[in-house]
Order: C-alpha cells, then structure tokens, then sequence
C-alpha cells in the first residue's frame, strides 16, 4: 500500500519504511505511488552518495566505514546496496548487505539490498525511487552500486556525489580513463591504502588519468584520497573531501544537479518500457507546468501506451 503522506512514513519508523519500499514494487505504474514519490522528491532533507567501482575493490567495507562515522556524528544513515541476482529467483544475492554490520535495534540505520537482475548501469530498476523514499526520511542516503566494468555509469542518476573506489595494483584506472568513467566521480579513492608502495602508485596514476578526462564540472576537481578501511588511514581525508564537495554543491549547484537528474530518470524510465522509439514519441510532448518527475513519467507513459496500442 502506497502511504497517505510522506510524513506518515516518518512517522512510522522502519516499519513504515519497508512498507513505501515495498509499495515501488507493488504500486508500480500507479497515480498514487507516481503522486507520492513525487512529494517525497520534494520532501528530500538528506545528502546522497553513490559508492561504486569495480567488484572486489572494497565498497561494502567502506560503507561500513562511513556509517558507523556518520552514526557517531548523530546522522540518521539509509544504504542501498545493490547486489548480483541469483539467476534462480532473480532476486538479490545479499552479498553486499551480508558484510555491512549494523545493529538491529538501531532506528537511525536502515540498510536495503536490491537485486540488479537484467540492468547493465549498475542499479537496479527501482534503485531511484528507493533513493528518493529515503533521502525524505534520513540524513545521509549511500548508494552501493553492484561492482561496475567499462559501461556502467547510472549512479551519478541518484548521487549528489559519485564516489570511484579503486584498487592498488589492479590496473582500473587505466581502464576507466579508457572506458570515460574518469568523467564520472567527484571523489576517487584508492582503497588499501595500507598496501603502501603499490597505493601510492595508483594514486599518482589516477591523478595522471584525471587530467586526461574531459569533463564540465564546473570548476570542481575531483581529489584523489588514500583510505584503508581497515586501519582507518584516510578515512578523515575522505570525510574531509565530501565535506567540500557538499560546500560546493550547496553554493547554489546542488538544485540544478537535482533537476538534471529527474530530467534524465524521465528518459530512462521511458526507455526502459518502450525504447529508443518509444522515447522518440515522447518527444517534445509534456506534462503540465509544475508536474514532478515520477507523475511526468506516468503521464507520458499513459500517452505512449495509447499510441503504441
């Protein structure tokens, strides 16, 4: 069941959460869920990070990293991991939230895993409504992507910040600068940094790799930190850097980059259901001045299927 208001998903705690997470599913292609996420989109009180990189690098044990900081702070924390999916069930293998260690009883953390079945961007299909529901109720929003190759670039849909994990001796970043991805982060880390000597090495060679990539970013530069998880090295550098880059954004640059992001969730979920041509009907049709992205999609998606019918 979609909930009555987003402040009567607050106000139920987890309980209520779940619910209005399982409802993207049950609800889908429905007014009221597209009418409810819409007013949670424009409900967001939290910050949103996307953690990717490639499988193995570290992700899920930086994430425990970062919520248990961010608990300790007092920051009420959602994560959304998503993970393989089994190709019996088709549902999330849990790899990812099996080594997130967070305390039941804990109601200021809540950790959602998501199966990316068939979706090659490294999210799954119901990855941005999620995001959207918890960025109304908590303070901090992770999303963990499923380990990403050449092509897969979809977190920066939900992020405020993209977080690019690599690790020493690997060769990833050669293969991003190739692949583009360098275009993509606000913040690299390199990942055991307690390795020493082979750590530094691919941070010079991520820093050489950056300023080969191509990217408007609007006078940012995206820092390249040294972390370990399990010392703790770097990890005050890292908040340190995604401290500046929310100083950034909040001087005016984070709304655009919100309103660029439905933009695109519009297209992609048009995509997703009709096509390329599908998404050639829609356009330069739209909906009414002042409709949010999710009601905008319904509607679009409405017209579609009586033209294609």
């Amino acid at each position: 069941m979609v909930p009555a208001s987003v402040e009567a998903m607050r106000a139920g705690g987890k309980r209520a959460l779940a619910a209005a997470l399982a409802a993207i599913e049950t609800a889908a292609g429905t007014v009221e869920l597209a009418r409810f996420l819409d007013e949670a989109c424009r409900a967001a009180r939290g910050a949103t990070l996307g953690l990717t990189g490639p499988p193995g690098v570290g992700k899920s044990t930086l994430t425990n990293a970062l919520v248990a900081a961010w608990r300790r702070a007092g920051d009420t924390v959602g994560v959304i991991a998503v993970d393989p999916s089994s190709r019996r069930t088709g549902g999330a293998l849990l790899g990812d939230r099996a080594r997130i260690s967070t305390d039941p009883s804990d109601r200021g953390v809540f950790v959602r895993s998501m199966a990316a079945r068939d979706r090659l961007g490294g999210l799954s299909d119901q990855t941005v409504a999620a995001m959207v529901v918890m960025r109304a109720v908590f303070d901090r929003v992770l999303v963990e992507s499923v380990g990403i190759g050449q092509s897969e670039a979809d977190v920066a849909m939900v992020a405020d910040t993209v977080v690019l994990c690599i690790q020493p001796g690997s060769g990833d970043s050669l293969q991003f600068m190739k692949a583009g991805v360098m275009e993509l982060p606000d913040v690299i880390v390199v990942t055991k940094a307690d390795m020493g000597a082979p750590a530094q090495r691919a941070k010079a060679d991520v820093e050489g790799a950056l300023t080969l990539a191509a990217r408007e970013s609007g006078g940012w530069t995206a820092p390249v930190v040294l972390a370990s998880s399990a010392t703790g090295e770097g990890l005050g550098a890292l908040a340190e850097a995604l401290a500046a880059h929310r100083t950034w954004l909040d001087a005016g640059r984070l709304a655009a980059r919100r309103a660029a992001q439905e933009r695109l969730w519009v297209e992609e979920a048009l995509r997703t259901r009709f096509g390329t041509a599908g998404l050639a009907l829609a356009a330069g049709q739209d909906a009414p001045p002042g409709t949010g992205a999710f009601d905008r999609e319904h509607i679009l998606a409405g017209r579609l299927k009586d033209r294609l019918a």
